[in-house]
């Protein structure tokens, strides 16, 4: 059984597998956890992550990662990925790559990153299938290979991982590794942007907005650059701020549009800033 928690855009793994039957502390650190009792949770896992239960060093590992109940240290938290990496585990796995990619107290490389990815992907790990396929299409630590983007990418799209399924919307809008069809971008868009992937709702505004994939509707595509900038994504920012300062789908408003472009510049969007000093 694996229990899967989203905290904000990023989605967290805390794991219940494999764990000893007579392992009633994992479990209750779990329920702790869901909780958001961290001080518990971290009082009942460290025993069994000094044990060497894989699981439990890796749910430690998030709690350091991301400042739970303890502060935030990259260093503990890729000691305690790698501790259970090295011992299968795919969720673990995925994180160590992500600490790899990023260069979170490791020198960022790619190759290493990747070679991570591969052994939780090989795991049905859907989130370590997506990031495979992202290295895949942007060649990074692998030879660029877009075929190979769009079957790690499809892996995980069966899986239901939103980010992959959006990622395909790209390949299948700008044509990578494929001919460009509009309609299986849209589709695909729409699938991630119905899971509340915020990319996946902007891209489908834009869909709607240029009329690609679908019939032509600004009002339908302003709903969408809403749904993603109510998530904090600066581009969708962007693009309600252009729909206001053109009158698209929205009556044309340029003070609303200058305070759209605003939200987005204090995000470092460096267009909107752009648009600041011309409107």
């Amino acid at each position: 059984m694996k229990a899967i928690l989203r905290s904000g855009l990023i989605a967290l793994a805390i794991m219940a597998l494999a764990v000893p039957a007579n392992a009633e502390p994992f479990w209750d650190g779990l329920a702790a956890y869901n909780r958001h009792d961290y001080a518990t949770a971290l009082r009942l896992w460290r025993p069994l992550a000094e044990r060497g239960v894989a699981e439990a060093q890796y749910n430690l590992g998030v709690m350091y990662r991301d400042g739970e109940g303890v502060p935030e240290n990259f260093a503990e938290a890729e000691k305690l990925f790698r501790l259970s990496a090295e011992q299968g585990d795919d969720f673990a796995q995925n994180s160590l790559g992500e600490m790899h990619r990023k260069g979170r107290s490791v020198p960022q490389d790619y190759a290493e990153a990747a070679m991570w990815y591969r052994l939780a992907a090989a795991q049905d790990n859907a989130a370590a299938q997506g990031n495979l396929g992202f290295m895949f299409e942007y060649g990074q630590g692998v030879r660029q290979d877009y075929s190979e983007a769009m079957k790690w990418y499809l892996k995980a799209a069966e899986q239901g991982e939103a980010r992959a399924q959006n990622n395909l919307g790209v390949m299948h809008e700008r044509g990578r590794g494929f001919p460009q069809n509009y309609a299986e971008a849209e589709t695909r868009f729409r699938m991630a942007a119905a899971q509340g992937y915020a990319r996946a709702q902007d891209n489908l505004g834009l869909m709607y907005k240029l009329g690609r994939g679908v019939q032509q509707d600004y009002a339908e595509a302003v709903k969408w650059f809403r749904l993603a900038a109510k998530q904090g994504d600066a581009q969708a920012k962007v693009n309600i701020g252009l729909m206001y300062e053109k009158g698209l789908g929205v009556p044309q408003d340029k003070a609303e549009a200058k305070q759209w472009f605003w939200k987005a510049a204090e995000q470092g969007d460096a267009f909107a800033r752009k648009r600041l000093g011309l409107i």
